[in-house]
């Protein structure tokens, strides 16, 4: 039997999801010798992180069973050298083309992204939009949340953990990206960095504001 302390729980879990694809609670619950009451707790709270998420599934007659795989965030999670290959990609596109060819190749990427974010979010009110944006971050492996200011119609949205802050850390154009995704995804907005990690913020803010 593994450790009973829940971050070694939740390491096993997480190993065994990338191991096996997906994997019900009660299989999980065998293999790490625990209940399934317990195993199911120990899933909700690496849902509640955004690094599992579960899909029903009918076996038989009876109540669908939820099979548990890894998001986004969750594989994440594990080292893959994706990060040293981005700063070494970075590293070549700079020395092989100029700053503004960097910066527009940065750019259409962005305009990609925010047509994927877009047809995702839908066309709803800016805050339910903002939701959903925040919830596809925190898949991504961003550490997110949004509000209403007081008195207006403003919307602040905080990210107070980047996925790719190291490579930002090297290349700041990157987060000139992430300025362009946001215009571009909320093109009903205006929008503007009030807070940057790279200058010594706590987290990287924007202030988006109806243009309507």
């Amino acid at each position: 039997m593994i450790s009973s302390s829940p971050a070694t729980t939740h390491e096993a879990a997480l190993t065994l999801l990338l191991r096996q694809g997906e994997a019900s609670a009660g299989e999980l619950a065998e293999q790490l010798e625990l209940s399934v009451q317990v195993m199911r707790r120990h899933l909700r709270s690496l849902e509640d992180k955004g690094l599992v998420e579960a899909s029903p599934q009918a076996i038989g007659r009876g109540r669908p069973s939820n099979r548990w795989r890894l998001t986004s965030a969750g594989r994440g999670h594990f080292p893959d050298g994706s990060e040293h290959f981005a700063l070494g990609l970075l590293q070549s596109m700079s020395e092989s083309l100029s700053p503004s060819q960097v910066q527009s190749l940065l750019y259409n990427q962005a305009e990609l992204l925010a047509k994927s974010y877009r047809s995702q979010i839908g066309n709803g009110a800016l805050g339910q939009r903002l939701e959903k944006l925040v919830e596809l971050r925190r898949r991504e492996g961003y550490v997110a949340d949004c509000e209403a200011e007081p008195g207006g119609p403003n919307w602040m949205l905080q990210e107070y953990h980047c996925s790719v802050s190291r490579v930002a850390e090297a290349f700041p154009v990157i987060c000139d990206q992430e300025l362009q995704l946001m215009r571009k995804t909320f093109p009903d907005c205006a929008v503007e960095r009030v807070h940057w990690k790279l200058e010594g913020g706590h987290a990287c803010g924007f202030r988006l504001q109806p243009l309507t």
